[in-house]
């Protein structure tokens, strides 16, 4: 009977007096500690059945409905990784702080995720002393190398970018207006054709202080440190993973196929020059960027490849002209031209070679380093655009303020130049002109011209007239006497 009632809807518990209350009244009159111990199990609740849903997707290979569609372990941990970081950061719009639930959400789930990494060990030898005193050699666990060194190191990377979001807590030099409501008069469409779906960032009228400026470029070098750090372990772990059989078998037969004629010359030539080689190629959209780096890709490919197969044989698919040193220097250059287009496009989606193997890769450890540090890797690249967004508007600010104090100071200064030319042209009665002194005489045509000095209309007419030596510059006339000396003088040389 009793156990009947519990069962119901309603749920009692029992008092000294030996009646029962309803739970429901227990919670008002219940202490302060005793709601915030209920809380605490509630929430406890949640994030146990949270949890439980995480890993049922990752068990199921996020084939819900439990069929044999579902994907491998480690690719349903990188997407889980990724949508993850998606629902957290998003495009990270701004430069302010996350918000308090949102970052313990971030780790907690982040924290379950990763929990995994704590089960993938290794056997390694180890010595272990016998009761007698002698040692005896065993085999014992160890977490992977690759694991115990890049974890940390991406989690300390994490903490940076998120300390880097919550030192622009309190700030109040620039702010953001939402674009549909900027006014374009307001110089608010310095980004309109780029990125129109961020807000539009607005600085004071005379710029930022000098203090949010050094705040601003210190923490730009903090994420860029984050950025290649974070660039370079992804870059490892791919390079590490297996190349899947379906992407070999969509390559062509050697590399000049895959770059084309104008890329294979260029990238064999002598004098290669990988500045001048991107210099030069047209780079102007995402596509096109992606495309150099797919076909660059492929070619690599294709020569290890071809080097790998000549070990094993003895026998060069690449013909008597290409030598091992010249295949190695290609390889080289072509290295240095993927990480030159890593460095100019951070955020270029990932390659073909790229997409295939992760989707193919089976590896659980190397599927969570790498999802990990291309998130951060993403996160890092978004918080320096913020940076640069805010540093653009107050350069642009600064171009304002110079073009005014230009504009200011070559008014005055044409003010000044007229005062100065109303004071000398001003004359006294008794004053004369220098053409009154040398002796000149202006024609009546030049008296029009009243306003125009003498030196002016000298400099004027002197093309239109046979030029007209000052009497100062003529040559003094000789006597007939001193003549006469002149020609004395030369027959006594002679």
């Amino acid at each position: 009977m009793l156990d009947g009632l519990n069962s119901g809807n309603s749920s009692f518990s029992s008092r000294g007096d030996g009646r029962q209350t309803p739970d429901h009244e227990l919670a008002v009159h219940a202490t302060p500690s005793a709601q915030g111990t209920r809380r605490g199990n509630q929430n406890r609740i949640s994030d146990m059945e949270v949890m439980k849903e995480r890993f049922a997707r990752l068990l199921l290979g996020e084939d819900m409905s439990g069929g044999n569609e579902g994907v491998s372990s480690a690719l349903a941990l990188s997407n889980a990784i990724t949508n993850l970081a998606d629902s957290m950061f998003g495009e990270q719009m701004k430069l302010q702080p996350m918000y308090p639930e949102t970052k313990e959400i971030w780790r907690k789930e982040l924290d379950w995720l990763l929990s995994v990494v704590d089960h993938i060990v290794q056997f390694v030898p180890s010595k272990q002393m016998a009761k007698n005193g002698a040692f005896t050699e065993i085999m014992v666990t160890k977490q992977r190398d690759d694991l115990l060194m890049n974890i940390p190191a991406l989690r300390k990377l994490d903490s940076v970018l998120l300390e880097t979001l919550d030192n622009f807590k309190d700030q109040k030099d620039f702010w953001y207006v939402p674009r549909d409501v900027e006014d374009t008069e307001n110089n608010g469409d310095w980004r309109r054709d780029e990125n129109w779906w961020l807000p539009v960032v607005k600085v004071p009228s005379d710029g930022l202080s000098e203090e949010s400026r050094k705040l601003l470029y210190s923490q730009k070098d903090s994420v860029s440190q984050v950025l290649k750090a974070a660039t370079a372990i992804n870059a490892v772990v791919l390079s590490e993973m297996h190349i899947p059989d379906n992407y070999i078998d969509s390559l062509p037969k050697n590399g000049k196929t895959s770059l084309g004629d104008f890329l294979y010359k260029n990238i064999t030539d002598e004098d290669f020059d990988p500045d001048y080689f991107l210099s030069f190629l047209d780079l102007s959209t995402e596509h096109k960027v992606l495309d150099l780096k797919n076909r660059i890709e492929a070619s690599m490919v294709i020569w290890k490849r071809k080097m790998n197969q000549k070990e094993k044989d003895g026998k060069s698919q690449w013909g008597s002209s290409v030598s091992l040193e010249k295949r190695e220097l290609f390889e080289v250059r072509a290295e240095t031209i993927l990480v030159m287009l890593k460095q100019q496009f951070p955020r270029i989606p990932q390659s073909s070679l790229e997409i295939s193997k992760i989707r193919n890769n089976k590896d659980v450890g190397q599927a969570i380093l790498e999802s990990y540090s291309r998130v951060l890797e993403n996160l890092a690249s978004k918080i320096l655009s913020r940076i640069d967004d805010v540093l653009e508007a107050d350069l642009l600010v600064q171009r304002q303020m110079m073009a005014e104090a230009e504009r200011r100071s070559e008014s005055e200064g044409g003010y000044e130049y007229q005062e100065s030319e109303k004071w000398l042209s001003a004359e006294t009665p008794n004053s004369r002109k220098l053409s009154d002194f040398i002796g000149w005489r202006l024609s009546s045509d030049t008296k029009k011209h009243s306003s125009m000095s003498d030196i002016e209309f000298f400099h004027r007419t002197e093309q239109e007239k046979p030029m007209m030596k000052s009497p100062r510059a003529l040559p003094k006339k000789l006597s007939y006497l001193s003549k006469l000396e002149n020609m004395r003088s030369t027959s006594e040389r002679h």
